[in-house]
């Protein structure tokens, strides 16, 4: 009877706490898509001869602050950075610099002000004060691309200066500042009628001034004014998550410059140090810059004799060398040391000559050497004991390794193409009488001309040029000992079969650009993934792409005002602007056998909109979902 009596208990129980569910489960009702509201604070909004450096603000709900350390933004800027909790219902600002007399102050909250549950964000809030008998309310909004690639730049300081002198952004924090948002967007707020210069930055040291060279910047070069005027502009009042009630006009004044757009970039001279050095392998060490020089640096052995010993593998910049070991009793030397003489930026900020005592100590000793080594021989050895026993061949004496060397990319390849070959380590000679490239007809192979021609920089690498005739088949036919390393190492004999596809397997593509008549440009094939696939200098405002294969592709260009072939970052010390980088606004889809005419003005769309979404891959910041979920959840009943 009492244990019934128990079972009916908890029975009535279970149903009581299954009728309290909650409203957040599938069946329930929808979720909460209303933002956290604005009760009050103290001081109040707007509130004038403000003397307290701490601000409270009040909501109707529990709330929290996401990525205040990120989204939160002071103007004037603090130099030392506030402090800024969610407490419940309310938010807590303690600024830590003094205030400044007659100043608007705003707190920029951006959305990173959410309520507790659903994360619906309150907007971009933003929180006045002054300090004086009125506040500032002019603003000035635009946008930050990356120089490069037009990119949206998330997260950069954009900031205004009075001063409009070059060297106010040198040495002096902004008067007002902002931060941009996942579009790359800012606005600066409280901003006093007046004449400005526009910067963005990368703020690395926290002094809201360009002084570090590894810091990206903008600029505009020209001085603007803040004006305002009478507007109007549509407003959509929803009757519910998917229904519109009506549309209304909204009264607001339109604050200028709202428009404005700068480059970001990280100047091409850079400050030039020793980044670090490292022997990763007995056989080279390497040396790395933190910028490029085209001033080879010198080495000189203090314990080995560096003469006819080295080879040297280098980029064009000479910010990464390699330095190879021909000797190989260097190899064997665990420590090589050297005084090596460079270029390196001084206090000035200009180049000067540096010698450094360096030692080069392998990571890999030469007892280590010896015991891999010993380990290969064993296994070795006990291998060609397995096949004695078997009575099949063996060898006697173990074979010295061959020079690895290996074809690039793929063997199907298009009539303006070349083949590469690269190998494992620096290559000494090349024996053109054992390399032989063979067209086949009918069913027999016929030499073909070529011509194979080492790479400047890269000691690893040998290119192979020839004509390769559309729906033809070769043979690349390599003997051994063909290739031959700085050890002495050769090559083993190998054999590619390269075939050229027919030309109604390919598509070309031929660009009549507007704009660029009288400039040069370099005009970019690109991927779906932004990358470079192709580069072709504009010609009498043309420029023309062969043998592409069907596919989607997208296509930028710069202007090349140096005439140098590659995009050059700006100078801000000088008053240079990064070459100018214009996208094609489309994709582009290509079908064999076609050949596609585009006519293409770059200016004719703006600069904000050119890049295709599809390979932008800063996104704008994620929206809430709660409207969407709820929409979903509409839909769901009405079905």
């Amino acid at each position: 009877m009492k244990l019934s009596r128990l079972l009916s208990v908890l029975f009535f129980a279970a149903l009581l706490a299954l009728g309290c569910a909650s409203p957040g489960s599938p069946d329930g009702g929808p979720y909460d898509e209303t933002p956290p509201m604005v009760v009050g604070s103290t001081p109040k909004y707007g509130n004038l001869n403000t003397k307290s450096k701490k601000v409270e603000i009040y909501f109707n709900e529990f709330i929290k602050v996401e990525n205040a350390s990120e989204k939160v933004v002071v103007s004037p800027p603090q130099l030392n950075q506030p402090e800024i909790t969610g407490l419940g219902k309310k938010i807590k600002v303690s600024l830590q610099d003094s205030l400044k007399d007659n100043t608007t102050y705003t707190i920029d909250f951006s959305d990173a002000i959410v309520d507790n549950n659903e994360g619906n964000p309150l907007g971009h809030y933003t929180f006045v004060f002054s300090t004086g008998n009125t506040t500032d309310t002019m603003e000035v909004a635009g946008k930050v691309l990356d120089a490069r690639n037009l990119e949206p730049v998330k997260g950069i300081l954009v900031g205004l200066h009075s001063d409009t002198t070059d060297s106010a952004f040198l040495k002096r924090p902004f008067v007002r500042v902002a931060r941009t948002n996942g579009s790359g967007e800012f606005i600066v707020k409280g901003v006093a009628p007046g004449r400005y210069r526009a910067y963005a930055l990368e703020d690395a040291d926290g002094n809201f001034a360009f002084s570090q060279k590894s810091e990206r910047i903008a600029f505009l070069p020209k001085v603007f004014e803040t004006g305002s005027y009478p507007d109007v502009r549509p407003d959509t009042v929803w009757h519910d998550s998917i229904h519109i009630d009506s549309i209304r006009i909204v009264h607001f004044t339109h604050y200028t410059p709202d428009n404005l757009v700068l480059m970001a970039f990280l100047e091409s001279h850079q400050e030039r140090h020793l980044l670090k050095t490292e022997r990763p392998v007995p056989e080279h060490f390497d040396v790395y810059f933190t910028a490029p020089s085209t001033e080879t640096p010198k080495l000189k052995g203090l314990n080995f004799d560096e003469k006819d010993a080295i080879a040297l593998v280098r980029t064009q910049g000479n910010d990464t060398l390699s330095y190879w070991l021909k000797d190989t009793a260097l190899v064997h030397q665990d420590t090589l040391l050297a005084t090596y003489t460079y270029l390196e930026t001084d206090t000035t900020g200009q180049l000067a000559e540096r010698t450094d005592t360096i030692s080069f100590v392998s990571k890999i000793s030469r007892a280590k050497q010896l015991k891999l080594q010993a380990e290969q021989e064993k296994k070795w050895k006990k291998e060609q004991e397995r096949l004695k026993k078997k009575n099949q061949p063996y060898q006697t004496r173990m074979p010295v390794p061959p020079f690895e060397l290996k074809l690039t990319g793929t063997t199907t390849i298009a009539p303006d193409e070349n083949l590469t070959l690269v190998g494992k380590e620096p290559i000494a000679s090349i024996d053109t009488t054992k390399i032989h490239l063979q067209l086949r007809i009918d069913s027999a192979y016929h030499e073909a001309g070529y011509l194979l021609k080492p790479h400047p920089l890269s000691l690893f690498r040998a290119t192979l040029y020839a004509e390769w005739r559309p729906k033809q088949e070769y043979q690349l036919v390599i003997d051994s000992a063909a290739f031959i390393n700085i050890y002495g190492q050769a090559s083993n004999a190998q054999k590619y079969n390269i075939s050229v596809p027919s030309l109604d397997t390919y598509a070309s593509l031929f660009l009549n650009l507007k704009g660029v008549e009288d400039t040069m440009a370099v005009v970019e094939l690109l991927s779906s993934a932004d990358k470079p696939l192709r580069s072709v200098r504009s010609k009498d405002g043309r420029a023309e792409f062969y043998f592409l294969k069907p596919g989607s592709y997208y296509v930028r260009l710069f202007i090349d005002r140096n005439g140098n072939g590659k995009w050059d970052s700006g100078d801000y010390e000088s008053g240079t602007l990064p070459e100018e980088t214009y996208y094609y606004p489309h994709k582009l889809n290509l079908r064999a056998l076609w050949d596609v005419e585009q006519d293409w003005d770059i200016r004719a769309v703006p600069i904000i909109r050119q890049k295709p979404l599809e390979i932008t891959k800063q996104k704008p910041d994620k929206k809430k979902t709660i409207q969407n979920r709820n929409a979903q959840r509409e839909r769901d009943k009405n079905r």
